[in-house]
């Protein structure tokens, strides 16, 4: 049994986290305070999973989503198993998850198919996290939102402008920025843009919360008076081969001095990372003051725990 932690109340409809609206925004909120908490007292929430093992399972390398999720398993308590390669090569998905449901307490999956995220989720009988797929990149944008939030002391209002490409990273920023009632626009090349359905589902959450969405081809545009500018690395894991010509196609939309001298004076520069220094941005600007970087990394492990002791407890 888990160590009993009186926690702030986060209604408990939460079952797996495959993309970001499988958070309400009441659950959302209640995690982004949950957060807060954890990062003021590790102690605590030390032994908060005590008794509890977890299934990591990677398909793709990782350095910030599998160092975090292991520290924070371990920090709150619990323990964990971790395989590496590609899920459902040597027997089915849906065999998978009826084994580790049997011999864990959760799923963390880091997977190039967000299907395989789905399917896993549709067998296990335990929760299963995404830790990032194809589509979604729901636990950083849980902690690029808190990060917002301890950086400008709110949330509501902020505008967050996306220059690159329009990946997962972006999908899930919209996603949660629409609910966070925040103005989000996202500039990317004509035929590298997010996803109409993702871009759809955020305008009509942005329409409830006061917020805004914006799709564009123009990065001046985009930055302009924005609180924080954010980019990501302009080919993914798995895109390697079209790398030369993302670059060539991807050029004007680099976060450089000029870029980010478009908006506010006190804007953030943020990157999910890891960064390629002298394309998607400028060493400059990531070592600039500016930079909250290593602040988003930071807080991927405080976010994390928060999801997993809303999921567990």
């Amino acid at each position: 049994m888990a160590a009993q932690v009186q926690l702030p109340a986060v209604p408990r409809s939460v079952g797996s986290f495959r993309h970001d609206l499988d958070l309400s925004i009441s659950e959302l909120l209640g995690l982004l305070d949950l957060t807060q908490q954890v990062k003021q007292s590790r102690q605590r929430f030390a032994r908060a999973l005590e008794g509890l093992y977890l299934a990591l399972l990677f398909e793709k390398p990782s350095l910030r989503t599998r160092m975090t999720f292991e520290l924070a398993i371990k920090q709150l308590g619990g323990d964990c198993v971790v395989q590496s390669g590609m899920v459902g090569e040597r027997e089915p998905i849906k065999d998978i998850a009826r084994n580790l449901a049997r011999w864990t307490d959760c799923i963390v999956a880091r997977t190039y198919a967000q299907e395989t995220v789905d399917e896993l989720a549709q067998w296990s009988a335990i929760p299963v996290v995404n830790a990032l797929t194809d589509l979604y990149h729901p636990c950083q944008a849980l902690a690029d939102m808190f990060t917002l939030r301890e950086h400008f002391g709110r949330l509501r209002g902020l505008k967050l402008a996306y220059v690159g490409d329009g990946n997962n990273v972006a999908h899930s920023l919209l996603l949660c920025g629409a609910r966070l009632g925040m103005h989000c626009t996202v500039a990317t090349p004509a035929a590298y843009g997010p996803r109409p359905e993702i871009v759809e589902a955020a305008c009509e959450l942005s329409d409830e919360t006061g917020g805004s969405i914006q799709v564009t081809t123009d990065a001046f545009e985009a930055v302009q008076q924005a609180n924080a500018v954010y980019t990501d690395v302009w080919a993914s894991m798995g895109q390697e081969d079209e790398a030369e010509l993302r670059e060539q196609i991807f050029a004007p939309y680099q976060v450089n001095e000029a870029l980010l001298a478009q908006a506010r004076p006190d804007a953030a520069f943020m990157h999910c990372l890891p960064a390629k220094r002298g394309l998607e941005v400028t060493d400059a600007v990531l070592e600039s003051g500016q930079s909250i970087v290593f602040e988003q990394a930071e807080n991927r492990l405080h976010a994390q725990k928060a999801l997993l002791l809303t999921l567990l407890q």
